[in-house]
């Protein structure tokens, strides 16, 4: 065996702990990165769709609702899974209650999102 491959299997300067330090900062880098994720992008998603949640059971008989289409209606009546909207004189139709995005109050505008090009 000649001494350049033997050097190139020598341990690294410092001896062992050297790997050990580094195992560990990855780990703790590793458990700060999860941390970050679930508090930056988890937790508030959570918090999002259990508003939703409640607006969603909420919605009673009157309440003027805006469709995911962007149908406008009010409540005719309100199902387990679905509600009755009456979206024009005469006009009623069943939805299911996930397609509700507001509810309005009488007079309130819509909040519009601007389009994404």
């Amino acid at each position: 065996m000649n001494g350049i491959s033997w050097l190139a299997m020598a341990p690294p300067p410092g001896g062992e702990g050297g790997a050990q330090n580094s195992s560990v900062f990855m780990f703790v880098w590793l458990g700060l990165m999860v941390a970050l994720f679930y508090f930056m992008l988890i937790r508030p998603q959570k918090r999002r769709e259990k508003e939703r949640q409640a607006l969603l059971n909420a919605v009673k008989t009157g309440d003027r609702v805006l469709f995911a289409g962007g149908i406008l209606g009010v409540v005719a009546n309100v199902k387990d899974k679905t509600l009755v909207v009456k979206i024009a004189d005469g006009v009623k139709v069943e939805i299911v209650r996930g397609a509700v995005s507001q509810v309005l109050d009488k007079g309130e505008a819509p909040e519009v999102e601007p389009a994404k090009a």
